[in-house]
């Protein structure tokens, strides 16, 4: 079992909650991001997630060694296509967009990716990546051209969460989209928890310190947390 992953597993088994900040790298300077790091060194996050659902790829590698001069923490692409590859992170979520049935983000992707990654270290975690109705239409139901779950449908999405273990995938993600008008509700959060033994990741819409904490005690293994970060860089502060 590899590094990032085992950490992940050991934080599930032992109950210690997990919290990575995303950084969209349409959405960050150079020359912001040494005061970024030293606000996420102050917060809780253990981990940096760098990745934007419809990132182009420049200067990606720039902005991750910028971010490993300033901070000690993992950092995991989060990546939108398989253009959003870089040697010098840390790890990468390899995702499988299974609320949707856009062959692109189920395979097409993937395959893509396969010569770039072969040409790096990188910490490679298969992950079941299911998108939820969260009030707006988001960038990664616009660009992935798939239709988000209905968050309503509980028990269905944690079906599809199963199947994705099933498959193999060794995270579950639900996701309600950067900007999100509501979270992930607090009640799927559970039914998906209950439903697979591999942990699970929430994200989109969190938007307070309580939100977090429900969310965490609901099931999530970790949150993952980017727009309020970057309207309020002092958010956890």
């Amino acid at each position: 079992m590899t590094q990032i992953y085992q950490e992940i597993v050991s934080a599930k088994e032992q109950n210690r909650k997990l919290l990575a900040i995303l950084l969209d790298p349409e959405k960050v300077m150079l020359s912001d991001i040494k005061e970024l790091c030293f606000k996420i060194t102050e917060s809780p996050a253990t981990h940096i997630f760098v990745g934007g659902s419809t990132f182009n790829g420049n200067h990606l590698d720039d902005i991750i060694q910028v971010i490993k001069n300033h901070s000690n923490l993992p950092i995991v692409l989060f990546p939108g296509d398989y253009k959003q590859i870089s040697a010098f992170a840390d790890g990468i979520l390899f995702l499988s967009l299974l609320s949707g049935r856009n062959s692109d983000y189920l395979a097409e992707h993937q395959v893509n990716a396969v010569p770039l990654l072969k040409k790096t270290s990188l910490e490679v975690i298969p992950t079941t990546y299911l998108l939820i109705e969260s009030g707006i239409v988001t960038a990664v139901e616009r660009v992935s051209a798939t239709k988000p779950m209905n968050r309503n449908e509980y028990k269905y999405v944690a079906q599809t969460a199963k199947a994705g273990e099933y498959m193999g995938n060794k995270l579950v993600y639900l996701e309600a989209g950067s900007g999100a008008k509501n979270p992930v509700p607090l009640k799927m959060v559970s039914e998906v928890s209950n439903a697979i033994q591999v942990p699970l990741i929430v994200g989109g819409g969190i938007r307070t310190k309580e939100a977090i904490k429900k969310t965490f005690e609901a099931g999530a293994d970790m949150i993952v947390v980017g727009t309020v970060f970057e309207i309020n860089n002092s958010f956890f502060v």
